[in-house]
């Protein structure tokens, strides 16, 4: 009976230590303070491999005269007659210079990407002391470093940079300026001037303005 007793105590004591042993082992290693970051779960900006297929890098965009004239319209608030509508679309500067090296001087610019830019005027009007035809117009540039030729072209519905100049029928030189902060995104957008509108156009550092009146 002695023995039985020494032995349920021997196997307890070896039970105990077994367990104290346990304890010190997941005590020296336990990791539950410890915050591991997996690389490949870390948040990172979308790279251009990462964008859904078939999603435009430089969407199209439409701007008007009056400002905002479909919504007025709808909203049966419209003050002044349509005027006129560009419709191109948006490249992004993406860390680029863009006028002087990206855009070479004295080449041809679409005024945009993708499709060639194109203004409708839904009346006469005039720009820079010209008059222009009620229509619909291609409308590309020409940048220099200190002016803008921008010139409307009757070959519609083209692409990129294939520009038939032999139908050119209207060019103006305009001056450009500096912005306060450079523009991501090329914009093109109409504003209204003591005398008529203005069509501006802004991309990185550069704005240029059309004057359009009637």
């Amino acid at each position: 009976m002695m023995q039985t007793r020494q032995l349920i105590k021997l196997c307890s004591l070896v039970w105990i230590l077994a367990l104290l042993a346990g304890c010190d082992g997941n005590t020296s290693s336990d990791n539950s303070n410890t915050v591991t970051i997996n690389p490949s779960t870390t948040t990172k900006q979308p790279s251009e491999k990462d964008l859904q297929p078939g999603l435009d890098k430089s969407p199209m965009d439409m701007s008007y005269y009056p400002v905002d004239y479909p919504k007025l319209k709808m909203a049966g608030n419209v003050k002044e007659p349509l005027v006129a509508r560009v419709i191109y679309s948006r490249p992004q500067k993406n860390g680029r210079t863009i006028f002087g090296e990206l855009i070479k001087y004295g080449s041809v610019w679409r005024l945009g990407a993708n499709e060639a830019t194109e203004i409708e005027f839904f009346k006469d009007v005039a720009i820079t002391d010209k008059k222009v035809q009620k229509g619909r117009y291609v409308i590309y540039c020409i940048p220099h470093e200190n002016n803008w030729t921008l010139v409307l072209n009757d070959d519609l519905y083209t692409w990129g940079l294939k520009i038939d100049s032999t139908k050119d029928e209207y060019k103006f030189t305009i001056p450009i300026a500096k912005t306060r902060f450079p523009y991501e995104l090329f914009t093109m957008e109409f504003e209204k001037a003591n005398k008529g509108m203005q069509l501006i156009m802004e991309w990185d550092s550069v704005k240029a303005s059309l004057p359009i009146t009637w």
